[in-house]
């Protein structure tokens, strides 16, 4: 089952044409040249088999299950694609129309207008989602049936990763009370006792080795979501003084995502002043930021189902100390010697040791403010996850790059850090990277880096300069107190 993503472009030509109940960023024809390395990668005697997300119960904007997505475009509840291996003909299933739904929620793609959908969507055939039950029982029928491969992997959704979903399963197990049952295994166990004659097997991987090389329009939504995302911690930096919450740099940052066309954010905002930044995924963002601390952020944009990755800390007050300058400035350093090496035909794990004898001479010279800074330094050039994950559809992506060369359009981030213990302090800064047929572009460079970059940089004016947030909060609670709002 070998699948060569940089064999899945398509035309995208039709895409003015396209009206609105259809996605315009990937056409119908690029579409189905996925569908159609599917059907390749595995092969005759084997059918694939993907199912979309289900209606939310909160009333929230629905998002497609990023496999469902990156094969359909299809951004409708109780969708399901079949690939077959053997004739490479792919059928949609979707729902019936829904007229309560429709004068809600306005027009969608649906089973009652297979022409329209059809259309818009480039699929072979179009069918209510009840005839997926008959079409197994037709493959089940034939001499020689075929095997059902189906994505075994949690499904990500809005602001989840794989590694998210199976943390979150783990707690249902251990959890007597709640139910462990996942989508993916409900699936599996239905089509194995309605039709055991049927095997069924992980189509995961296929999908996720496509995923893991993005394509020219992906690295274009990735580079929007990057600026999107650098901008934001950018207007964040601005308007950070003291005591301004880590709510409210989240919500700056929210805004912008919003304003530059985002459905929101790829993930939970982090901002944590002080020892909060310890936590490296620490997300209540409830206290307000002091004087002398820095703040760590990482937080970004979810642009047309594509994210980024980035991290900045930078000094409550504007200005660096010499400790907080010599720790972050280390960092940076190391960040710089990564991303200069990066390139097509790279080994990951050469890479690191590369930058660790290049680093090691500088922390050997660095008059350290204490033995505890430079065993932070020395740690760091010994940790291998600097060159952290994939991003993509999700900050935590599919894909595990670090196994062979880097190739042109692999996507990741990059991200040195230090740990001081005992002083619980949690230094580093990260970006988002694609491998380009010379070097890398750094998706993310729009965000100072250098501690003079950020400094001045936060002495430009900010949003705040025009609303005041703590003003406007205590304007309310004593309208509130006083009875003046309802």
């Amino acid at each position: 089952m070998n699948v060569v993503p940089s064999q899945i472009a398509g035309d995208d030509s039709e895409l003015e044409a396209l009206p609105r109940l259809f996605q315009c960023n990937f056409s119908p024809g690029r579409l189905s040249a996925r569908r159609g390395a599917v059907a390749t990668a595995i092969g005759p005697g084997r059918v694939a088999l993907v199912r979309g997300a289900q209606s939310d119960p909160g009333m929230v904007l629905f998002r497609q299950t990023n496999e469902m997505y990156y094969l359909t475009g299809v951004e409708v509840a109780h969708a399901c694609l079949s690939i077959d291996g053997d004739t490479g003909v792919s059928t949609l299933y979707l729902a019936n129309f829904d007229a309560g739904h429709a004068r809600g929620a306005g027009d969608y793609l649906h089973a009652s207008a297979p022409d329209v959908a059809g259309a818009l969507t480039g699929f072979d055939r179009v069918m209510p989602i009840e005839q997926l039950a008959r079409d197994v029982a037709r493959w089940a029928l034939k001499p020689v049936p075929p095997t059902l491969m189906i994505p075994s992997r949690p499904a990500e959704g809005a602001a989840t990763s794989r590694d998210s979903a199976l943390f979150a399963r783990a707690a249902a197990a251990a959890d007597p009370w709640s139910s462990a049952v996942s989508a993916e295994s409900h699936f599996a166990t239905q089509l194995r006792s309605s039709f055991p004659t049927l095997m069924v097997e992980d189509l995961s991987p296929v999908i996720d080795r496509l995923r893991e090389v993005k394509d020219d329009v992906e690295i274009r939504l990735l580079r929007r979501a990057g600026m999107l995302t650098a901008h934001a911690v950018t207007e964040s930096m601005r308007c950070t003084t003291p005591g301004v919450t880590e709510y409210q740099l989240a919500a700056v940052a929210n805004f912008i995502f919003l304003a530059g066309g985002a459905r929101g954010e790829g993930y939970r905002a982090i901002v944590g002043g002080g020892k909060n930044a310890w936590h490296g995924h620490y997300g209540r963002l409830s206290d307000p930021l002091v004087d002398g601390d820095l703040v760590l952020m990482d937080h970004a944009a979810d642009f047309a189902y594509y994210t980024s990755d980035i991290g900045r800390m930078w000094p409550v007050n504007g200005s660096f100390t010499p400790t907080q300058r010599m720790l972050y400035g280390f960092i940076v350093q190391y960040h710089r010697e990564l991303l200069s090496r990066i390139g097509p035909g790279v080994d990951c794990w050469e890479l690191m040791e590369e930058v660790c004898e290049v680093m090691t001479p500088i922390v050997d010279r660095t008059a350290w403010d204490s033995p505890q800074h430079e065993a932070a330094a020395r740690g760091a050039l010994q940790f291998t996850g600097h060159m952290s994950h994939p991003v993509g559809m999700c900050v935590h992506d599919v894909g595990d790059y670090r196994s062979r060369p880097l190739e042109p359009g692999v996507v990741m981030a990059i991200d040195p850090m230090i740990w001081i213990p005992e002083e619980l302090q949690y230094v580093r800064c990260e970006d988002t990277v694609v491998v380009t047929a010379d070097g890398c572009e750094v998706l993310t460079s729009a965000a100072p880096l250098d501690c003079d970059e950020i400094e001045l940089a936060m002495r430009d004016g900010s949003l705040f300069d025009h609303w005041d947030p703590g003003a406007a909060i205590a304007r309310l609670e004593l309208a509130t107190s006083s009875g003046e709002t309802k």
